[in-house]
């Protein structure tokens, strides 16, 4: 009997990670193909949906061609996608503009109408657990209705990217449950809050029908097989959203077991059982386990923010053909810092920031810079102030819902960083573990989507099976001191700064 092959594709905001592995879990070929982000507007951000069709073509082509192995031999394919996509589709299945992306915060507005509905932010908040802020899903859907009705009143159906991407291959319109839990999500009738919707004014006929991560949505159609270079009718499976996937591919997929994603973005997941009210920008989601929740913090920039750091401060040596690896040399460059950056504090929020603070106005900023600082401060300190966002988050877990786990598996091309790896275990005080292949952990939790959708294995625990642990951190104690007095300071800079954000900012965005 011939070995079968799965497919999965882990589509993220600045790139398409494709992966083809055996039904052992081994990783037979992999491709990658990086596409734009747009931004036409201080606080907007948007995506062209056919870049992600063309990357998902090209990277399946590429990852077949690689490999050798027959389009008869893949047993099925599944994506894991970035969350919160709004890409409206007509009935004749046009795409009507592009996507507005996760990052985008323009409906602030919208949020806040939404919020006076239900007598005003704080009667709001303290029913659903959080206030929603312009970066939300429900506020963006009233800014297409009220600032393009054209294109609202034109739309059959808002797809986020899995959804597009499933309509692609099987001409099927979808959305699937932990998709809709970045929409609004009832996580006890498993089906779209209803309720929210209508009293924002969204026709929710305009929110398609609901597939669970594990359910074959169809078949590749004959024009996407073509495309692909697979065989027509090759099941298409549910998938996930890129925080459900991830936490499948760290294997921390028990009750209270936690992992890190650490990329373009960062968050902190937490597995649970448990049906959890929304606190201090922590969300509880649908879990690629049907059976399962995750709770879940995003930090919206982290990778984002070295990326900005390389661009602007390492513009030369990006392109110097001697230094075959920037990261690395980052980390030369961080080493001969000492731990808390000479008390130099950066702050990741380039974009605004979802949790442990809701707030579309916040910027980052650089804080106590002297004349001692080096461009390698600047380095260490962007590591180290993701690393205090992310034990600000683990903090309000265990206060707001007794989760304080001693491990964290980290993943994501942030997890390849050994310097930052460290950082994150002195300054949070826990364990750090990195399995094999953490870049594409996502396509290994869509894999195994796909695993347990058409019967390979039985439950998402078996994940366990097939990962190994590569790297461990264990936290040196003799930076305690200074890195709970940096986080202390750290967090005060929000709240300090917070209200002059607003004034200077309210405006312009």
């Amino acid at each position: 009997m011939k070995t079968k092959y799965i497919i999965a594709h882990d589509v993220g905001t600045s790139s398409t990670k494709a992966a083809l592995f055996d039904v052992e879990g081994s990783i037979i070929s992999h491709a990658t193909e990086f596409y734009p982000l747009y931004n036409p507007h201080p606080n907007w951000a948007e995506q062209d949906p056919e870049d992600y069709w063309k990357a998902i073509v090209k990277t399946t082509r590429e990852i077949m061609e690689k490999s050798g192995i027959s389009p008869e031999e893949v047993l099925g394919i599944a994506y894991t996608t970035q969350a919160m996509g709004i890409i409206p589709v007509d009935k004749g299945g046009n795409v009507l503009r592009l996507n507005i992306t996760w990052v985008d915060g323009r409906a602030e507005k919208q949020a806040r109408k939404i919020m006076k509905k239900f007598l005003g932010e704080e009667v709001f908040k303290s029913f659903v657990g959080i206030k929603l802020t312009g970066k939300d899903v429900i506020p963006k859907l009233l800014w297409i209705k009220e600032e393009e009705h054209q294109i609202y009143e034109k739309t059959e159906y808002f797809l986020d990217v899995n959804g597009y991407l499933k309509f692609k291959s099987t001409g099927k319109k979808v959305a699937e449950w932990s998709g809709a839990s970045s929409y609004g999500f009832d996580l006890k009738k498993k089906d779209w809050l209803r309720i929210f919707f209508k009293a924002a004014g969204i026709d929710t006929a305009k929110l398609p029908p609901l597939v669970r991560s594990i359910d074959v949505v169809g078949g590749l159609t004959k024009e996407a097989a073509e495309a692909m270079g697979l065989k027509e009718g090759t099941p298409v499976v549910g998938g996930c959203d890129d925080t459900q996937s991830a936490t499948v591919g760290s294997s921390a997929v028990e009750e209270g077991e936690a992992h890190i994603y650490l990329g373009t973005s960062a968050w902190v997941g937490v597995s649970t059982r448990r049906d959890l009210k929304f606190k201090h920008g922590a969300a509880c989601l649908q879990s690629a386990d049907p059976e399962m929740n995750i709770l879940v913090g995003i930090t919206e920039s982290a990778g984002s923010v070295l990326k900005w750091i390389i661009e602007e401060f390492y513009s030369k040596e990006l392109h110097d053909p001697d230094i075959p690896d920037i990261y690395a040399f980052l980390n030369e460059e961080a080493k001969k810092v000492p731990a808390g950056s000479d008390c130099l504090i950066l702050t990741p929020w380039i974009y605004g920031e979802r949790c442990p603070v809701s707030t579309t106005t916040t910027r980052s900023t650089m804080f106590n810079i002297g004349p001692e600082h080096k461009r390698g401060h600047l380095v260490k300190a962007a590591y180290e102030g993701v690393a205090y966002n992310l034990r600000w988050i683990l903090e309000n877990y265990k206060r707001d819902f007794g989760f304080d786990p001693p491990v964290l598996k980290v993943i994501g091309g942030g997890a390849l960083n050994p310097e930052w790896m460290q950082i994150i275990s002195d300054v949070t005080k826990k364990r750090i573990e990195v399995p094999e292949h953490p870049e594409i952990a996502g396509a290994i939790g869509a894999a195994m989507c796909v695993a347990v959708g058409l019967g390979v294995c039985k439950s998402f625990s078996e994940v366990k099976n097939l990962l190994r642990i590569k790297s461990s951190y264990s936290p040196h104690p003799e930076n305690f001191l200074i890195y709970d007095r940096l986080f202390a300071s750290y967090q005060s800079l929000y709240f300090s700064l917070e209200r002059v954000y607003r004034e200077i900012n309210s405006h312009r965005f």
